[in-house]
């Protein structure tokens, strides 16, 4: 299963590329991996309904007790079954339904593809965390295939509707099965339903549980999306609508039931939902003119009448339940596909334009009226079979203890099936019979090769009629599994006997109703339309539309100094409250750990006041500064020389940073606007400084268990590495380095992108043969005769170059690179690291550039920055996934050791390389801020001045105006 499942997803993948060659003949290729599926499962019937599961099982992650793991059971079957082959028809049928030219063609095809494969890994997970990753998969491909018309409105809107409701109830649903795990303490689905949770917990869980299967199969209240999801195109609609996605709610209330439904809320909450959406959906498809949509809320009726029986909880109701699932699939199916053929044959699909079609289109009309026949639940077909044990079942109910919910049910069955009759009948006779006033229709050809999915779909209808026996054994080892008596059967014919007598009044009823459809139609008028669940859906989104758009005015206007408030407000609020009633006080409080202590955190205390009241912008960045050096002492004061080395790095690079911005801004703060509210952003920074320490002293004192600290030595000595920080970062908590690299090359993809206008690379000049050249700098006339220590510095004015800076540069930044890389490869065992070392590297190119201008810049590293960001994720990710080709774990360490002459003892490790891919990383950050921020900034500023300059030159002087003017004529005042 999880082979397949894979090889699914791989030629999901490589759909698009597959659908530039093939065009829509990829649907016959890809149609083979469900066709495959659904072969290899049929084949794993026999064990499986002799009570032998196929069972697989990967450990994901075995912290949580989750695993990857799969099972198909005799209910996971007919729902595999149904997946794969339905999926398979439906994907050939789309190789003639849609034309080459039609837009994002491989898109959708890969999406419906990749949509079969995870409807498929839903229904045979046997973990439940697993179970909702392919719960929510699908409401995110169908949000897409919904919405594959990007050009319409209608689309995504519905698009969104689907994946608003069906995520809702799906976050729900997440909680039910987190407390129903926590609480069988196990993740397996089998064992959640083997072994019930029960009492009030139970209840709870289970509620929720319902409500995310209620919202996915559109019950009522959430039955108002369906319809709207028909803006899909018509394949989308005969899968996910008919045949996998509603179905993924029934499943799982199916799947609950043998351990649930003797719950208190179980029985009541699914026959009182089922009963109301059987009778909405069947009440609202009498009224639709649009043969699909009219489809649409015959589904939502039919998804109620599963939800009864598969919800009622006895054996009997459950095998009517699963012989219906599989004949409601089967025949609603189809009817959408011929649906799809009649809007391609006649351009519409409103049946008041429709005349004829039946006479005209016999093949087609055959396995329409078929399928239309089976859903009104006409012998000899499947459709009638499930009703008649339908009503056997509700039937034997009435005389048990559960009497009431029985009758209930019954009820609303016979009620809602007079309605399946009568709009099952008007969607035949609006489709294919012949109107008087409807004059004849222009058909376009479809080719015949489209009908090969329908039926086969009314055949295997037939079949199931016929066949009762057969049906019966693929759903009874499911129905076995529940509680109750044994004496309903699958049947064709079961004599003279009241669940006949009840089918025979109830077709009756439903041609009735056809016949009196005007005066039906006008009994629906005149009903008011005070409940409608699709308007206040959209009331209700508009009214959260405007909360949120008052709310955010509130709280988000005023600039930055606003949005700080209101962060750290709710921060003050929150956490101090939860001090405020905090019990757990620490026993004893250490003022100081060593005397030097307090003065460091005086003058860091003084620096950090004297940057809040500073009024000069460089001022306040050195006093920051204070604060961050002053942190480097206690660390290294601590124990700490790792931190101390690195918090030193860091700081010194974040001045430089802030130095090159504050370039740009004028020297003084609050120039234009001056500071309001000084007294309240006073008493905000005050509470915020005071509940964070409180906060830190109830957390320092709140440990109970012992630390892991004592056994870190021995973690960092199986890593052979001495520097236990180090160790952490590249061996023991590799997964957190590799995120942060890859957020720092983010980081530096966005400031680039904010400051370059053409890209990354160094600017070039064409040459007059073609080729290119990298723009070389003009040397200053006036620095041309002094003496050069750096390769640009002649670029500079005498007034911006000194000759000690660039002495000291010229000597320092060779060693500086040497020992950056000595900070590298020692990190193991010694201070330092990769992040240590990129860092040091870093601040070498900065003195370099701050000594010799944007040219040095170029001239000391004539890498594009980008190039050594991606080659650095690249070893570390790489390094991460190649342990995986020698047998081992992702990001397992392996080691190279051996013994040199004059070096002596080496161990070079993976973990080296994941360093050296972290150093690369840091460096090229800091090339790229440098570039961004410095020589961009430089460059940009130049062209300003020249423009300037220009402009100056360019303008005309008053005296030259003033010899511009006409001499005055004579006899006239000048």
């Amino acid at each position: 299963m999880i082979f397949s499942l894979v090889a699914v997803g791989l030629l999901a993948i490589l759909t698009p590329l597959l659908a530039t060659w093939l065009k829509a003949r990829v649907f016959w290729v890809i149609a083979l991996a469900p066709a495959a599926l659904f072969a290899v499962t049929l084949a794993q019937a026999p064990g499986i309904l002799a009570g032998t599961p196929v069972t697989e099982s990967v450990e994901w992650i075995p912290q949580l007790g989750i695993s990857l793991s799969f099972r198909i059971d005799p209910l996971s079957l007919l729902l595999a079954l149904i997946v794969t082959g339905v999926g398979a028809l439906v994907l050939a049928y789309c190789a003639r339904y849609f034309s080459d030219d039609e837009p994002g063609l491989g898109r959708f095809a890969a999406l419906l593809l990749a949509f079969a494969g995870v409807m498929y890994g839903l229904v045979t997970s046997d973990d439940v965390i697993v179970m909702f990753v392919f719960w929510e998969a699908t409401s995110v491909l169908s949000y897409l295939l919904i919405g594959h018309h990007t050009g319409r409105r209608s689309s995504r809107g519905a698009a969104l509707q689907a994946l608003t409701v069906t995520t809702f109830g799906g976050l729900a649903m997440l909680v039910g099965i987190v407390m129903l795990s926590v609480a069988a303490g196990s993740t397996s689905l089998t064992e959640i339903v083997a072994n019930p949770v029960g009492g009030v917990f139970g209840q709870v869980a289970i509620v929720l549980v319902l409500l995310g299967a209620l919202s996915k199969s559109a019950l009522v209240p959430f039955h108002f999306w369906l319809p709207a999801a028909m803006a899909a195109p018509t394949p989308v609609s005969a899968y996910l609508h008919a045949a996998a996605m509603v179905k993924a709610g029934i499943y799982v209330i199916a799947r609950f039931a043998p351990g649930y439904a003797d719950q208190p809320l179980w029985q009541p909450i699914l026959v009182t939902v089922g009963v109301l959406t059987m009778l909405v959906g069947g009440w609202r498809a009498m009224r639709q003119y649009d043969l699909k949509l009219l489809l649409a809320y015959g589904t939502v009726s039919q998804l109620g009448f599963l939800t009864i029986m598969l919800g009622f909880g006895t054996r009997d109701a459950a095998l009517a339940g699963a012989a219906l699932l599989l004949a409601h699939a089967l025949y609603k199916a189809t009817l959408f596909l011929v649906v799809g053929i009649i809007d391609h044959a006649t351009g519409t699909r409103d049946w008041r334009k429709l005349s004829g079609l039946g006479r005209r289109m016999p093949l087609l009309a055959t396995t329409a009226g078929i399928a239309v026949a089976s859903m009104a639940g006409l012998p000899p077909l499947l459709g009638f079979v499930a009703k008649e044990s339908v009503f056997g079942s509700l039937l034997e109910s009435t005389t048990g203890p559960d009497e009431f919910w029985a009758w209930a049910a019954l009820s609303g069955v016979i009620v809602g099936s007079v309605l399946t009759v009568a709009y099952s009948l008007r969607f035949f006779w609006g489709a294919f019979f012949s109107k008087p006033d409807v004059g004849a229709m222009e058909l376009h050809p479809t080719g015949s090769s489209i009908l090969l999915g329908p039926i086969v779909l009314s055949l295997a209808t037939i079949g199931g009629g016929l066949a009762a026996s057969v049906v019966e054994t693929l759903v009874a080892p499911y129905a076995d599994t529940l509680p109750g008596p044994h004496e309903q059967h699958l049947a064709l014919w079961h004599g003279f006997e009241p669940a006949l007598a009840i089918s025979a009044v109830v077709l009756l009823l439903g041609f009735l109703v056809l016949l009196r459809r005007r005066q039906v139609a006008r009994l629906q008028a005149k009903v008011p339309a005070t409940l409608d669940a699709a308007r206040d859906y959209v009331q209700f989104m508009r009214a959260l539309d405007r909360f949120a758009a008052v709310l955010t005015t509130r709280i988000q206007r005023g600039g930055l100094p606003a949005y700080l408030a209101v962060i750290i407000g709710v921060f003050v609020l929150g956490l101090g409250l939860s001090a405020a009633v905090n019990r757990s006080w620490p026993d004893g409080v250490v003022p100081w750990d060593y005397a030097v202590q307090p003065f460091i955190a005086l003058v860091m205390a003084m620096a950090a006041i004297g940057a809040a009241v500073a009024g000069h912008r460089m001022t306040a960045v050195l006093l920051v500064g204070v604060t961050g050096y002053g942190l480097v002492l206690l660390f290294a004061m601590g124990g700490a020389p790792d931190l101390a080395l690195t918090q030193a790095l860091v700081e010194t690079l974040t001045i430089v940073v802030f130095v090159l911005v504050l370039r740009r801004l004028p020297q003084q703060m609050a120039v234009r606007n001056k500071s309001v509210h000084k007294g309240l952003r006073a008493v905000l920074g005050i509470l915020a400084g005071t509940v964070m320490a409180v906060i830190a002293v109830i957390a320092l004192g709140a440990r109970e268990a012992a630390s892991i600290s004592a056994g870190l030595p021995g973690l960092a000595a199986e890593a052979h590495g001495k520097n236990i920080v180090n160790v952490m970062l590249v061996d023991i908590r590799a997964w957190d380095t590799m995120g942060e690299v890859a957020v720092l090359v983010a980081v530096a993809t966005g400031v680039a992108s904010l400051v370059f206008i053409s890209g990354r690379a160094a600017p070039v000049e064409r040459m007059e043969g073609g080729g290119e050249r990298r723009n070389r700098p003009v040397l200053n006339a006036s620095a041309v005769s002094r003496q050069t220590w750096l390769l640009a510095g002649r670029t500079l004015s005498p007034q911006n170059r000194s000759i000690i800076i660039e002495v000291l540069v010229r000597l320092l930044f060779h060693p500086a690179i040497i020992v950056s890389i000595y900070l590298l490869f020692v990190g193991h065992n010694q201070p330092g690291g990769g992040f240590a070392g990129g860092l040091l590297a870093g601040l070498a190119l900065v003195a370099r550039y701050l000594a010799g201008g944007r040219y040095e810049l170029a001239e000391a590293v004539p890498i594009d920055a980008g190039k050594l960001l991606g080659t650095g994720l690249l070893l570390a990710v790489g390094t991460a996934l190649s342990s995986m080709f020698f047998g081992l774990e992702v990001l397992e360490s392996s080691w190279f050791e051996a013994s040199i002459p004059v070096l002596g003892e080496i161990s070079i490790g993976t973990s080296t390389i994941f360093d050296i891919g972290v150093y690369l990383v840091v460096f090229g950050l800091v090339l790229d801020i440098l570039r961004s921020l410095g020589s961009e900034v430089d460059r940009q500023q130049e062209d300003q001045d020249d423009g300037d300059a220009e402009a100056e030159y360019e303008r005309p002087s008053s005296s030259d105006v003033d010899s511009a003017k006409p001499n005055p004529v004579e006899g006239e005042p000048a």
